[in-house]
């Protein structure tokens, strides 16, 4: 198994689309590459704590290749949107491939140079890419969140705008 990072905004939209699929083993919602250590959730939403909002996906490589993990990261975000995701803004939201090993980084500066080549944003890709840091798990309350709070998490992801996104540039749910 290996781990596989990424920052796509609030964290708790992060989760679904990855969840149930051959090969992943786990999901756990985060906080990476900042300077506080083990910050809480108050700490990283004031923005001044240089952490993300992230989820840390356990994954097996045979089963589920780290490409297949970055098309679908690809299609959460908007990778054009230098201050935040969708309704969340701020440096805690923006969107990043936190890499593992130098094969990642290959693999993840790959994926960022066919998205910018591909022609589907007319802005530039703006994601960005980083060394993976430390990865400090959220509060239990954020695990699994869609499951605890289904109405509370259906409400805030059509708030904030994602799935219509999603639906205009990918086509996919």
């Amino acid at each position: 198994m290996q781990k596989a990072t990424f920052a796509g905004g609030c964290f708790w939209c992060m989760v679904t689309p990855f969840e149930e699929l051959p090969g992943i083993g786990g999901i756990v919602s985060g906080y990476s590459g900042g300077h506080v250590e083990n910050p809480t959730y108050e700490q990283v939403k004031t923005g001044t704590t240089g952490h993300y909002e992230v989820v840390e996906i356990t994954y097996d490589p045979k089963l589920f290749p780290y490409e297949r993990l970055l098309e679908l990261f690809w299609q959460q975000i908007d990778p054009t949107d230098p201050d935040g995701q969708f309704q969340d803004r701020g440096s805690q939201y923006k969107a990043a491939i936190f890499y593992h090993d130098e094969k990642q980084l290959e693999l993840a500066q790959k994926s960022k140079e066919e998205m910018a080549s591909s022609g589907k944003f007319k802005k530039p890709i703006v994601t960005e890419i980083l060394p993976a840091r430390t990865f400090y798990e959220a509060e239990n309350y954020h695990q699994d969140f869609h499951k605890k709070n289904p109405q509370h998490y259906k409400e805030d992801r059509k708030q904030s705008g994602r799935d219509e996104f999603i639906d205009q540039h990918w086509n996919v749910k």
